[in-house]
């Protein structure tokens, strides 16, 4: 039921904007995405499980806008998407920084056991990604895009320092917005040429 899915992650995306996720009633959700309950409850097992696979949607949604920004330009565009996403979706920026707000789902959501009656394909077993998870799935995709492959080990290990570089002024710009002109982009592009050249 991918369709039934993503309709009750819509509607549990759009409760948490109107109200605390304490607040998000399991059969408001249903109702919202058209479908019973029992479907919601089949679909994710719980509200844990609902909380911990709209988590996951946010992330997979940021890091497939990581790829994107990878595709159309560089690291400096790579920051300017984790600033915008961060500051649009407080799921991703929560993911990221790891500063987890009483309105937002438990950054401690369990998993589900394996011997849960929820299908497993269905099931968001494991723990939630860190924002130290986050940040090395960042840089391991734009190392990969930005072709490692072939060059010296040197070259490498540098490409590796301003990829993580990249992603960390990012996120000290989503804590704290630059002032100035330029933004997270210019700020990136000066601190890698600063770091090649020195």
């Amino acid at each position: 039921m991918p369709a039934a899915r993503e309709s009750l992650l819509d509607a549990a995306y759009t409760a948490l904007a109107r109200r605390p996720w304490s607040g998000v009633r399991m059969v408001d959700v249903a109702a919202v995405a058209g479908v019973s309950r029992q479907t919601l409850y089949n679909e994710f097992g719980s509200k844990e499980g609902l909380a911990r696979a709209l988590v996951r949607r946010e992330a997979d949604a940021y890091l497939a806008g990581v790829d994107r920004a990878l595709k159309e330009g560089g690291l400096d565009t790579v920051a300017e998407w984790t600033v915008a996403s961060a500051r649009r979706n407080p799921l991703v920026r929560a993911a990221l920084t790891g500063c987890w707000s009483e309105r937002l789902p438990s950054p401690t959501l369990s998993a589900v056991p394996s011997s849960s009656a929820v299908p497993a394909q269905r099931r968001a077993d494991g723990p939630l990604p860190a924002p130290a998870d986050l940040v090395a799935l960042v840089r391991d995709r734009s190392l990969a895009a930005l072709g490692v492959a072939g060059t010296a080990k040197t070259e490498a290990e540098a490409l590796a320092r301003d990829c993580e570089l990249a992603v960390r002024i990012a996120l000290s710009c989503v804590m704290v917005p630059p002032g100035g002109g330029g933004g997270v982009g210019r700020m990136v592009r000066e601190a890698i040429r600063a770091g090649r050249s020195g």
